[in-house]
């Protein structure tokens, strides 16, 4: 077949499978009947990290074999229920997008492309080893927890790639780190009679990676400014909190409910909002030009937060890093260090704060995330570690690298660049598990993933599937 009319099905076969992170077992199902369907040999870890494996083309059973790597699952942005909602998939202008949701690109077309060239008989290739992890978006569990057996080749095509002219040849390490303020609730008072919910919402959001140099509002930020402004005022209180959507993104929306002692104080709250608009359009309206916050009356509440320990996550929202930390002294353009609060929420016994601290530098990335931990446990906080990755780099002169850049301009016309990119790539739970293995990232141009507006250019799909077609003929 050779086309990519398998691709494109495959992957609407994908997206009709629910896969936000710590769900993907009907995934791992799914690809352990695509293994039987075609009656390859296949294994599934306790993580259900799935590995299947194809005998070399006939006639190449001496080449070395070749893994290719993927994750199956996604974040999930836009939906209330990940676990049912669909992803409604349409195609415009040369893009594929969602209606209203991320799209499951990152990483449905790598796997879906994996897939087909295990189906695909008339491919000619090595011996194969498709490993799809668990987990990728939101601590890499699968990919930590692999066995030490579980691959047998050392050259690796990971497919998880949205940098389409690139060969990315390192990735940034990252710690993420969950944050608990202990609390018990409290009634509320019959003495605060006029309540309301402010809403931020029309922020891009995003990569906390990849566009964590944008310029982009954090949801997280007008939520910090008026939590803030609240505290200071005698006798107002909050409800609830509930900001941004997965650890992995810059937060594009969030919601609190607000008490308010009086008229003049529900004024104050009002003034608040329409300030906070003021400096958001006049800040981020270039970066982010439909974030807005507003605000509507609602129903009283039946608890609210202790106002101590909303102090408390003010205190620690003030101190935490937003952003860009710093930017590389050597790779011209390239952040070396950042932080992002994915998500803040109010519990029944604690107030949440996820943080996700990305370094080239192994040390600044474990000193930065210690400090971030320690305003937190100065708070009275519980500061747990996730997930740690190590930073990856590959040797870019390497044969296997050249071969790949060569097969690009061979393919294409053109070499692509070599480059480290501010993203956690499971590469470095790789290197650490197989040593010797050696792997290069590619695939298609996927624009804004881990939001609503993540799209993949169609034809770029096509040019990295031949790629990957000729790659492996010269592989084997």
């Amino acid at each position: 077949m050779n086309t990519t009319a398998r691709v494109f099905s495959i992957f609407h076969e994908l997206n009709k499978i629910p896969r936000p992170s710590h769900h993907e077992e009907r995934v791992a199902d799914y690809l352990c009947q695509f293994a039987e369907r075609l009656h390859l040999e296949y294994e599934r870890d306790q993580e259900n990290c799935v590995v299947i494996r194809k005998p070399a083309t006939p006639g190449h059973e001496n080449a070395e074999p070749i893994v290719l790597l993927n994750h199956m699952d996604m974040v999930c942005v836009g939906m209330n229920d990940p676990l049912n909602d669909p992803i409604e998939t349409y195609e415009e202008d040369g893009w594929m997008k969602a209606r209203g949701t991320s799209l499951g690109a990152d990483n449905g077309i790598g796997l879906s492309m994996a897939l087909a060239v295990l189906e695909d008989d008339s491919i000619v290739h090595p011996a194969l080893e498709v490993i799809t992890t668990t987990n990728e978006e939101d601590g890499m569990s699968g990919a930590s927890q692999l066995g030490k057996d579980f691959l047998k080749g050392r050259k690796v095509i990971n497919l998880d790639s949205e940098d389409y002219n690139t060969i990315t040849t390192g990735a940034a390490g990252a710690c993420l780190q969950f944050h608990r303020i202990p609390m018990k609730r409290e009634p509320a008072s019959t003495d605060i009679s006029n309540w309301c919910r402010i809403r931020i919402e029309g922020g891009l959001g995003g990569h906390s990676g990849v566009d964590i140099n944008k310029g982009r509002c954090s949801a997280v930020i007008p939520a910090r400014i008026i939590l803030s402004a609240i505290c200071h005022e005698s006798g107002m209180v909050v409800s609830d909190i509930q900001i941004g959507e997965a650890n992995a993104s810059i937060a594009s929306k969030g919601e609190m409910v607000i008490g308010c002692p009086s008229d003049e104080a529900s004024k104050f709250v009002v003034n608040q909002v329409e300030s906070l608009n003021q400096q958001l359009h006049s800040e981020y309206g270039s970066t982010d030009p439909h974030i807005t916050c507003c605000i509507e009356p609602c129903k009283k509440p039946e608890t609210i937060l202790p106002i101590e320990a909303v102090q408390a996550l003010t205190i620690c929202l003030e101190k935490v890093p937003q952003g860009v930390v710093k930017m590389s002294e050597t790779m011209v353009g390239t952040v070396e260090t950042s932080n992002n609060i994915g998500r803040i929420s109010a519990a029944e016994d604690h107030l949440f704060v996820s943080t996700h601290t990305r370094s080239f530098i192994d040390a600044n990335m474990e000193t930065l995330s210690k400090s971030i931990a320690h305003i937190f446990t100065s708070a009275n906080s519980q500061s747990e570690l996730v997930m740690s990755a190590p930073a990856w780099q590959e040797d870019q002169q390497s044969p296997f690298l050249q071969l790949v850049s060569t097969t690009f301009q061979d393919v294409l016309g053109w070499r692509p660049r070599m480059v480290a990119m501010h993203f956690v790539l499971e590469a470095g739970f790789f290197v650490q598990h197989y040593p010797g293995i050696q792997i290069a990232s590619i695939g298609p141009r996927i624009v804004e993933p881990h939001s609503a507006s993540e799209r993949v250019e169609l034809s770029t799909i096509g040019d990295i599937w031949q790629v990957l077609l000729e790659l492996l003929k010269r592989l084997a």
